[in-house]
């Protein structure tokens, strides 16, 4: 009795127990999960319209409908017209209208205002509502301009060592020491022929103490050689590279394209990628600036005095004089006060350090000015100077070679100052190497030709799966899809991401990829119902025994692909992008939704005559 309601209980457990079955939620979340991804992909079926942007220095003065009517008198067809507090963006029918659309607006518009060459997506205002956007090409397929700049490192090692001498005979002259000859080598090492032993043990002495940044290679006699290390070389090139990068990006987001791409290139070079600019002029009008700092006295009255702006454009009047100059900065970095307040730590040279301790010893509690300079090239190739107050901070102690600067806002901010503030001494001039220009024809042919390949390569595949595994290959093309539904979607959603001619062959590649995913899945039930086991015993242990096989297989490409993407710059990322990205989508698609479609449709059959 007790043998048969143990029997009975254990064959009751096993029926409750069912195969290839999903919970409701799952099915809830895999839907919500493609039409999101459909929603995000559908913007880029709609692609882009050409626009001009205009950047208003002051509130528009032109109405909408001036700008409409000047244009179409002029046989220029325009969509629309959105005008905000202090940008307007005209929207064309036609790229080919474009450059004589800018060129009428500049003929009109007030000097000071950007106009910038651009494209808009075309999808519905609703899909634009949502913050839907279509993929972001990259240069090889939107056309725009290219530039491979050079970092010139010699004026900053000639700065360099150029303070150095001048620190050293400020410092001689207080000492009362004479006789010392020192010049500046080729190299930018500097050479003393000291008067005296006493003279030449307390040089080594303050070099050691008051300049660690340089080391004494050559000592005889009275002679000493001091050059600036291999080491120091290499963090000064990597600041200043850093900074120019910062700069460059800044002035590029000023003219509203979001799509630039900047980067270092070897140990000195940057690489600069504006997709849809096709004029070069305007683009060379954003690079090649250098940048200087200064600290000022705050003064109330006219006399020795001038205005500037701050950040948020309110006037301040500094003095004309500057206490110190950025030259004297050797370093700035951005950390945290004892307060948790965000904070930069300030360390300047010797003499840099004298000016600062005279000027605040008496002038405690007044206010001191970072006025940054920068300086920018015209169309016509001369030098303009832009002033612009970036701190204001209350002296609260006499200060000298190492001081704080506090009120400069959060972390970030505080780092952005910092980098702002090594440019002073670490900003080199930079010099354009190499200039291309890919027009936006080209890259719709290259559009046309790559989506032809990747509808090729889908519609072969498609066929060759509903022959060759007839129902269940059926079920392999609803994945396929919903990848390629997803994949696209991922590359609209990921911020940064953006579409390259590789990454299109990374798309087709990732379509024959992703059926390999159901080609093991459907092999093992194959062979689970060569050996006797039910359609649905089949479906269960296929998916199950082929899991293990898929990690594998995808993990190992992927951490290719991861490699490629952190090592790799330019087309190589974007290929690395979307391989990486098909892969997850495949793994995704290929198990989670192929296994819900299967599982709705045949999950419980026990039937052995289904072919598969």
């Amino acid at each position: 009795m007790d043998s048969y309601q143990m029997t009975k209980k254990s064959t009751t457990k096993s029926q409750r127990k069912l195969l290839n079955h999903y919970a409701g939620w799952k099915y809830v979340v895999l839907i919500c999960t493609l039409l999101v991804m459909l929603l995000s992909a559908i913007p880029t079926l709609y692609g882009e319209n050409p626009a001009l942007q205009i950047n208003h220095k002051q509130s528009p003065k032109s109405a909408i409908n001036t700008l409409k009517q000047t244009l179409e008198s002029n046989n220029i067809v325009v969509m629309r017209i959105d005008q905000e507090a202090d940008k307007t963006t005209i929207v064309l029918a036609d790229s080919n209208t474009q450059t004589r659309a800018k060129a009428i607006l500049e003929s009109m518009l007030p000097a000071d205002d950007d106009i910038t060459l651009s494209l808009v997506s075309a999808a519905p205002s609703w899909l634009q509502n949502m913050g839907l956007k279509p993929i972001k090409l990259g240069l090889d397929l939107r056309g725009g301009v290219q530039f491979l700049l050079d970092v010139d490192m010699e004026p900053v090692f000639n700065i360099r060592a150029q303070q150095l001498l001048d620190n050293l005979h400020a410092d001689f002259r207080e000492q009362g020491l004479r006789g010392v000859r020192i010049s500046i080598d080729r190299d930018n090492s500097l050479q003393l022929n000291l008067p005296t032993d006493e003279a030449k043990v307390a040089l080594l002495k303050q070099i050691k103490t008051n300049y660690p940044q340089w080391k004494v290679t050559q000592s005889s006699g009275l002679f000493v050689e001091v050059s600036m290390p291999q080491a120091e070389k290499t963090d000064i090139v990597n600041l200043t590279v850093q900074q120019n990068l910062q700069t460059m990006r800044s002035r590029i987001e000023e003219l509203g394209i979001t799509e630039a791409m900047v980067q270092r290139q070897g140990e000195h070079r940057i690489r600069i990628e504006l997709p849809g600019v096709q004029d070069p002029a305007t683009a060379k009008n954003v690079i090649g600036a250098t940048a200087s700092l200064a600290f000022h006295e705050l003064k109330a009255t006219n006399s020795g005095s001038m205005v500037v702006s701050n950040n948020d454009g309110a006037p301040i009047r500094i003095a004309r004089d500057a206490i110190l100059g950025g030259e004297h900065i050797i370093d700035a970095r951005a950390n945290v006060g004892e307060m948790g307040a965000a904070q930069v730590s300030i360390t300047l040279d010797n003499a840099g350090g004298k000016k600062m301790s005279d000027f605040t010893k008496h002038n405690i509690g007044k206010p001191m000015a970072t006025l940054y300079s920068e300086y920018s090239r015209n169309t016509d190739g001369s030098t303009k100077k832009t002033n612009n107050v970036i701190s204001v901070a209350t002296i609260q102690a006499q200060l000298g070679s190492q001081f704080r600067i506090t009120g400069a806002g959060n972390m970030a901010d505080a780092k952005e100052l910092a980098l702002l503030l090594r440019a002073g001494s670490l900003t080199a001039p930079v010099t354009i190497v190499e200039e291309r220009t890919i027009g936006p024809s080209l890259g719709a042919e290259n559009i046309q030709n790559g989506f032809s390949a990747l509808a090729l390569g889908l519609g072969l595949t498609l066929v060759f799966m509903a022959l060759w595994y007839r129902r269940l290959g059926w079920v392999a093309n609803v994945a396929l899809l919903a990848n390629v539904i997803m994949l696209f979607g991922l590359l609209a959603l990921i911020p940064g991401a953006v579409l390259t001619l590789p990454g299109i062959a990374g798309l087709v590649l990732t379509v024959g990829m992703a059926v390999d995913t159901n080609v093991l899945v459907f092999e093992r039930i194959r062979d689970k119902l060569r050996e006797g086991h039910s359609f649905a015993q089949a479906i269960n242990s296929g998916f199950d025994s082929a899991f293990g096989t898929i990690v594998d297989a995808n993990i190992t490409t992927l951490i290719i692909a991861v490699v490629l993407y952190s090592i790799g710059q330019g087309p190589v990322q974007g290929f690395a992008l979307t391989l990486g990205l098909g892969i997850l989508t495949s793994m995704f698609t290929g198990i989670i939704v192929s296994r819900a479609l299967i599982n709705k449709i045949w999950g419980r059959d026990t039937r052995h005559d289904l072919k598969v």
